[in-house]
């Protein structure tokens, strides 16, 4: 009797550069950079553009700093997540989904908000403007909510790395227009020879010019906008309807948790402090960053001018780069690749703050630290994304993302102090340190394991 031969076992073969690069041109990729500039224009409207606008118009920092605090919409998003991956909108859901209904209303608040903010002046009155940058935060962390589900849902799990690049790219350029694009219009919009008018205020303020500029940021939604009526909806699972209100309140709220520890059981604690600690290194350090080029010497125009052509050109070849390693290498080694390279960025930092103003070395430090920056974010989105069971996609991914920045941002509240009484050389080596832990949770993670 003879003995039948096993037939050689087929691996799986890495795609080829050729077909990895293609994915980006996929339709879901090119729909993900327009919804990315949407989901990036609001963040600097309601953070650094608008304080440099109060500033301009005499609000004192005091005031300024406690307004930063409407970005706590970002961070506890989760909170209302399962209205948005559940709850259907009126007429809207019917016509266009769940996941669309949800990103228009949406950008629909974020506009309206931004126009509200350009007809008031905070001179006379800040109320409205404070109001209207509440409801642009708190629109644009449910946008991120629907638009993280869209995205998870609109490919497979081998595709999210092309898609968390192409979303980072117009994420990251909508940055730059709601940032330095925001001030250049204002600059344009002026009136010369025009003064201000009120005790207090630099001559140089004009509202006239604040408001031209909020109004163009309000219609650069309309890409977005434009992007989600064209786009297919993309499928979901078909929720069984609740029998009565505590069953809607289980199913939103308890069981998108549940499933996830169930899914993963011990190592859920592995992951959700891999997620919570993350991007510490570079959010903490990124609190003090511009401080730290004011006190070095470095003018405005250099750290724009630098920001706008070298950042931007490494953050997006970063992003390009992380999400096509993740493809060849998997995730996890490109996310242990972005940890390394955060830190050691970090580290140029405080090698700088030893330099002195030098705008060659200004160049080399932002573009490193871009570069690594992309290559971070886009494999973190794509790990992010592999989590999420499509059944609570919206819920689960609001809990990831937010957790991303509450630890960081908390931490982060002490980097003045640690300065003054350290200096910048030592706070930047810390901060790299504190991508250490980092580096260990990413190993762990990648370690198979019998859940």
């Amino acid at each position: 009797m003879t003995q039948s031969t096993p037939e050689p076992e087929i691996l799986p073969t890495a795609p080829t550069w050729s077909s990895t690069l293609k994915v980006y041109l996929e339709p879901a990729s090119l729909r993900m950079l327009s919804l990315g500039f949407s989901a990036g224009l609001p963040l600097l409207l309601v953070f650094g553009t608008l304080s440099f606008w109060l500033r301009e118009a005499g609000i004192d920092r005091s005031t300024i700093g406690f307004l930063s605090w409407v970005g706590l919409a970002y961070g506890f998003k989760w909170v209302w997540s399962p209205l948005v991956d559940r709850m259907p909108i009126p007429i809207l859901t019917r016509r266009l989904g769940r996941r669309r209904s949800w990103l228009l209303a949406s950008q629909a608040v974020i506009m309206a908000a931004l126009l509200a903010m350009s007809l008031t002046d905070p001179r006379v009155a800040l109320a409205p403007v404070v109001w209207g940058a509440l409801a642009v935060a708190i629109a644009s962390a449910t946008q991120d909510i629907a638009l993280d589900a869209f995205r998870i849902e609109s490919a497979a799990v081998e595709r999210q790395a092309a898609l968390a690049a192409t979303y980072q790219t117009g994420y990251r350029l909508a940055m730059i227009w709601s940032g330095a694009g925001a001030l250049w219009i204002a600059a344009r919009a002026e009136v010369p020879g025009a003064a201000a008018g009120v005790a207090g205020v630099a001559a140089a303020y004009q509202q006239s010019a604040w408001q031209v500029a909020y109004a163009v940021m309000a219609a650069s939604m309309l890409p977005g906008v434009l992007t989600v009526l064209w786009s297919p909806e993309p499928a979901h699972p078909v929720l069984p309807p609740a029998k009565n209100a505590l069953d809607w309140l289980r199913g939103a709220l308890v069981e998108p948790f549940s499933e996830f520890v169930g899914r993963y059981r011990w190592q859920a604690v592995l992951i959700l402090a891999l997620i919570a600690s993350y991007r510490i290194s570079d959010v903490v350090m990124g609190i003090m960053a511009n401080p730290f080029y004011v006190d070095m010497g470095f003018s405005k125009d250099e750290v724009a001018a630098v920001t706008k052509i070298y950042g931007v050109i490494m953050t997006l070849a970063g992003a390009f780069l992380g999400g096509t390693l993740a493809l060849r290498f998997g995730v996890l080694r490109v996310m242990m690749l972005g940890a390394v390279l955060s830190a050691a960025t970090n580290l140029l930092f405080a090698w700088l703050a030893g330099v002195g103003h030098d705008v060659g070395a200004l160049i080399f430090v932002i573009s490193a630290d871009n570069l690594a920056s992309g290559i971070a974010s886009a494999a973190f989105i794509a790990y992010l994304s592999s989590l999420t069971n499509v059944n609570y996609s919206a819920t689960q991914y609001a809990l990831f993302s937010s957790m991303m920045l509450l630890l960081p941002k908390f931490v982060a509240g002490y980097s003045g102090v640690f300065v003054d009484q350290f200096g910048y050389a030592s706070f930047f080596t810390s901060t790299a340190l504190l991508g250490l832990p980092v580096l260990l949770l990413v190993w762990l993670a990648s370690r198979p394991t019998d859940k």
